[in-house]
């Protein structure tokens, strides 16, 4: 789960990390109530919205009076943020948060995250902070510091004189830098979070270290336990799509190709998206459906993927284990007839109730093309979502 910057820097904070005093606001108004609350001007003027790159969208301003804060609340607000990250269909942005603007004598990055290549956690550092970390690591590998962290010792001072000693911090610099570093992994550790990235981590004139911006993102897995986190979700940054399959127990993430997949399983469902690819084809998305499917959950699952415009066919892929092969055929007649289904449909169903299942399809009286195998249901629905 991602949140908002302003949420994340309150997060920093939390967890003793030094952040310039913000707040967040809807409308111009609030900006004006709000103002006072912060030293200035100048202050930064920051639309909140789950993307990167906002500052070169036009999501980023300076305001040197009240007069230019209220300017650029105003204009920021309500626009379409288009970054690399949002495509050209772009975010709108409902929310900003003001900021109190710091001198910067040098900026850095720094995360932190779970290295599974290694079985550790590892923080990552660099000189080249404000910028892509992507395009660093690309363009410049020898300006990215790696700083391991066993997961069964923890974080120890150690790792923040590392890190320190590679950077060029001495003295009360590196004291700094240990701190922050410590709070990034406590967060990391107590909000089962999967990146807490600082980028820039800046240094001022005066030797002081600040987080200028921040993102903290979640394991879904672990929201149940942290119901504060949970509630930071704003659903108006995620597809409408996958917030209404979460509210049907559905798994499900929209990509940008023709053919629909319905599978159970998160392995079966990568598997498949896979081969279609293998054979030449696009998948629309990814959707597992769980192992306990109904009848009205393999509905909703078919709705989703038909909301889709650019789906010309779907692929059903069910291997029978606890889930029963005559329910998904029940859920796919049903879903073909109260939908209206007009795509091609090909199903390839194996393991438990295979033979019910089956027979179901064929007496439907739909157009439900049988496969046996996983191979040929890709080349099948690949050759029938691409005929004209």
């Amino acid at each position: 789960m991602n949140i908002h910057e302003y949420q994340a820097r309150q997060l920093l904070r939390d967890h003793g990390i030094p952040v310039k005093p913000d707040f967040m606001a809807t409308s111009v108004d609030e900006v004006e109530q709000k103002l006072s609350r912060l030293i200035g001007p100048p202050w930064i003027i920051k639309a909140q919205a789950h993307t990167g790159g906002r500052g070169k969208a036009g999501g980023v301003k300076l305001a040197k009076s009240k007069e230019e804060a209220l300017a650029h609340a105003k204009n920021i607000l309500g626009m379409t943020l288009v970054t690399p990250q949002t495509g050209p269909k772009g975010k709108l942005v409902r929310r900003i948060m003001v900021a109190e603007d710091t001198r910067i004598a040098k900026e850095y990055y720094l995360g932190f995250l779970a290295d599974r290549a290694t079985a550790s956690y590892i923080f990552i550092g660099s000189t080249e902070g404000g910028v892509e970390i992507e395009k660093v690591a690309a363009e410049t590998p020898d300006k990215i510091i790696k700083v391991a962290v066993d997961p069964v010792s923890g974080y120890r001072a150690y790792h923040g004189t590392e890190m320190s000693r590679r950077l060029g911090f001495k003295g009360a610099l590196a004291k700094q830098l240990n701190q922050v570093m410590s709070g990034m992994y406590q967060l990391f550790i107590s909000k089962d979070a999967s990146l807490v990235e600082i980028n820039p981590l800046v240094r001022t004139p005066e030797d002081t270290l600040f987080a200028l911006d921040a993102k903290v993102t979640f394991d879904d897995n672990g929201l149940a336990r942290h119901p504060e986190i949970a509630s930071l979700r704003d659903i108006d940054e995620e597809d409408p799509n996958e917030v209404l399959a979460s509210r049907h127990d559905l798994s499900y993430i929209k990509l940008d190709g023709t053919i629909g997949c319905l599978v159970n399983g998160a392995g079966l469902a990568m598997a498949t998206m896979d081969i279609v690819k293998h054979y030449g084809g696009s998948p629309a998305n990814f959707l597992d459906v769980g192992g306990s499917a109904s009848t009205e959950k393999v509905t909703e699952a078919f709705k989703i993927i038909l909301s889709d415009p650019n789906v010309r066919g779907i692929l059903v892929n069910i291997f029978g284990g606890i889930m029963k092969c005559d329910v998904i055929a029940e859920g796919i007649v049903a879903a073909s007839k109260t939908l209206g289904v007009k795509v091609p449909i090909v199903a390839r169903l194996d393991g438990t109730n295979v033979e019910q299942g089956k027979k179901i399809l064929a007496g439907s009286g739909l157009k439900i093309i049988p496969a046996s195998s996983l191979g040929e249901a890709a080349r099948l629905i690949v050759k029938e979502a691409t005929s004209p």
